[in-house]
């Protein structure tokens, strides 16, 4: 039972795989997508509430439609690959909020709606090449970020044991000081608000922030960059291997299809001569 309606599948399977597969689809999808988040927004607009929210509603559910009608056909095509693809899983999720009742405690996943959005990382190959490099450089930011809580920690207890008598509000506490000292790493307001009037009881300070600045800043930020950009130049790179091992797989395919026509019109032709030996006789 199972086999024959895996065998009545198999047509269905195959022709829709060819319509997600179009690019005309992925279109769509996209346009409906962006036109889902424009009423969205619109949804927050008092005006556009007032004077057209039924409309926008039941535009709302009959594009949320489409996409359930999409995600059941890639289950139906993809099967258990569906859920080995974390990208898959993503569209899942964000479209299955979009049907939990956003009613009582659960009213706040009515504004999660707008994950829709999200899913054009799904469906732009760029997008989609830079949040992978992105996650992929995570854990040389999660080294980087260490070493930054670091240096803010030694640089916090200076600044409390410099500056906490006669700032109080500034570096008063330990806590105060990382919150200092992070207003300082943002370059917000830190040279007329902070550096300039603690410089005019210590006149030296400058050496502290100035060296904070350099260290925290500058230097940080540009190993942040060094990491993402390495990152992407690794994804990139893998994409590229991979796109070459995905083309010799079509090639060798292409192939081995070519050998087994040959080997069909040279079973036939056997048969056939075969067929005529057998008259003669």
């Amino acid at each position: 039972m199972t086999s024959i309606l895996a065998a009545a599948m198999a047509p269905l399977r195959s022709r829709l795989r060819d319509l997600l597969e179009r690019p005309g689809t992925r279109h769509t999808i996209m346009a409906l997508i962006l036109i889902n988040a424009a009423l969205l927004g619109l949804e927050t607009w008092p005006a556009a509430k007032v004077a057209a929210g039924g409309l926008i509603g039941t535009l709302d559910r009959v594009l949320l439609a489409v996409f359930v009608v999409e995600i059941a056909a890639r289950l139906v095509v993809h099967r258990a690959a569906f859920w080995r693809d974390p990208w898959s899983v993503f569209d899942f999720v964000v479209v299955g909020i979009a049907l939990v009742p956003a009613s009582g405690p659960l009213a706040v996943l009515r504004a999660l709606r707008v994950l829709r959005v999200l899913r054009l990382l799904t469906l732009v190959p760029s997008m989609r090449r830079v949040v992978g490099a992105l996650l992929a450089a995570i854990p040389g930011l999660g080294s980087i970020a260490l070493v930054l809580l670091i240096l803010y920690y030694v640089f916090a207890v200076i600044a409390t044991n410099l500056f906490a008598a006669a700032y109080p509000e500034w570096f008063g506490h330990i806590g105060r000081s990382l919150y200092t000292l992070f207003q300082i790493m943002t370059l917000e307001s830190w040279s007329m608000g902070i550096a300039r009037p603690v410089m005019a009881q210590f006149p030296y300070a400058w050496l502290f922030f100035v060296v904070f600045i350099l260290v925290a800043t500058f230097t940080m930020l540009n190993l942040f960059i060094a990491i993402i950009v390495n990152a992407m130049q690794r994804y990139s790179d893998g994409e590229s291997k991979g796109g070459t091992a995905d083309q010799g797989e079509a090639s060798v395919r292409e192939e081995l299809r070519a050998l087994r026509v040959q080997i069909e019109r040279l079973s036939a032709s056997l048969a056939a001569h075969g067929g005529r030996e057998g008259v003669a006789r």
